[in-house]
């Protein structure tokens, strides 16, 4: 059980055919003289790797039949850290093809912060009432619908925050600040419920053999744990880039404003990081 990999095809094949599709527009991309950063491809590449971590490793079936710390632990590496890195390794020009698209463009609408926060709150939520999870781990078919479906609104959630593409004016560093908050709040309200629950919520995990002596409500607190820890420390290094953020854009803000030019224009290129060349790439 420890030691056992699982490669469900239904589980796997969106992942190869993203790293597939990714692949191919990097070479395009390159043999036109704008490569993807290193950076950028490294982080995809990361993503890809705890996405497959999530899904083929023993950490799958430990989740699906013994431990729901495990199956936590599943979802946060799938849901919060691999979709947070491979939405690090896109770019503009990457998403070109797809967004050539006119349906798949006018999803776009998806990665609205006022969008996408409450559809990655109410997907959260949903996916942990016990008659939903308990389907997911009864059905090959719904378990792989979760994970595509906790992968897509992580996915979503960090968009607005990465950026990739240009997001609303007012939604600038100050503002991703408070959706960062917004987001683990929710996450950490949840994860107390699992913490501070007097009785276990999911029969699977009740009737499961129990590993390590752990009662199925130990499980589950240690469950809320992880949830509410690994929150935190995500939490803590995207508030750290935005604060350092904020400051170069004020310093930049200000350096811009003294030189005369137009403040409107000046806030302008600063949401969008085009201070620089606003300034002839003096600033």
């Amino acid at each position: 059980m420890l030691t056992e990999w699982s490669l469900e095809p239904l589980q796997l094949a969106p992942l190869v055919l993203v790293a597939a599709a990714y692949a191919r527009r990097a070479r395009t991309l390159s043999a036109r003289g704008a490569p993807v950063p290193r950076l950028r491809r490294w982080s995809f590449g990361v993503g890809l790797g705890l996405a497959f971590l999530a899904l083929a490793s023993p950490l799958h079936e430990l989740g699906e039949e013994r431990l729901f710390s495990a199956h936590m632990l599943q979802h946060v590496l799938l849901g919060d850290l691999a979709a947070l890195a491979l939405v690090l390794g896109l770019t503009g020009p990457i998403l070109r093809p797809v967004l050539a698209v006119h349906a798949l463009n006018r999803l776009r609408v998806l990665a609205h912060p006022l969008v996408a926060l409450p559809l990655w709150a109410l997907n959260l939520y949903l996916w942990h009432v016990p008659a939903l999870y308990e389907a997911a781990l009864g059905s090959g078919v719904v378990h792989a619908l979760e994970h595509v479906s906790f992968f897509t609104a992580g996915a979503l959630m960090w968009a607005p925050v990465v950026e990739v593409l240009p997001g609303p004016v007012w939604f600038g560093t100050g503002a991703k600040l408070a959706y960062v908050v917004a987001v683990r709040l929710l996450e950490t309200v949840l994860g107390n419920v699992f913490f501070w629950a007097g009785s276990a919520f999911y029969a699977t995990y009740e009737r499961a053999e129990r590993l390590w002596g752990l009662s199925a409500l130990a499980d589950q607190g240690i469950a809320g744990g992880i949830m509410m820890i690994e929150g935190s420390l995500v939490t803590i290094g995207a508030l750290a880039w935005l604060f350092l953020r904020l400051a170069r854009e004020g310093e930049l803000r200000q350096d811009l404003l003294e030189r005369g030019l137009d403040p409107r224009a000046v806030r302008r290129a600063v949401r969008y990081g085009r201070g620089h060349e606003l300034s002839g790439g003096e600033a």
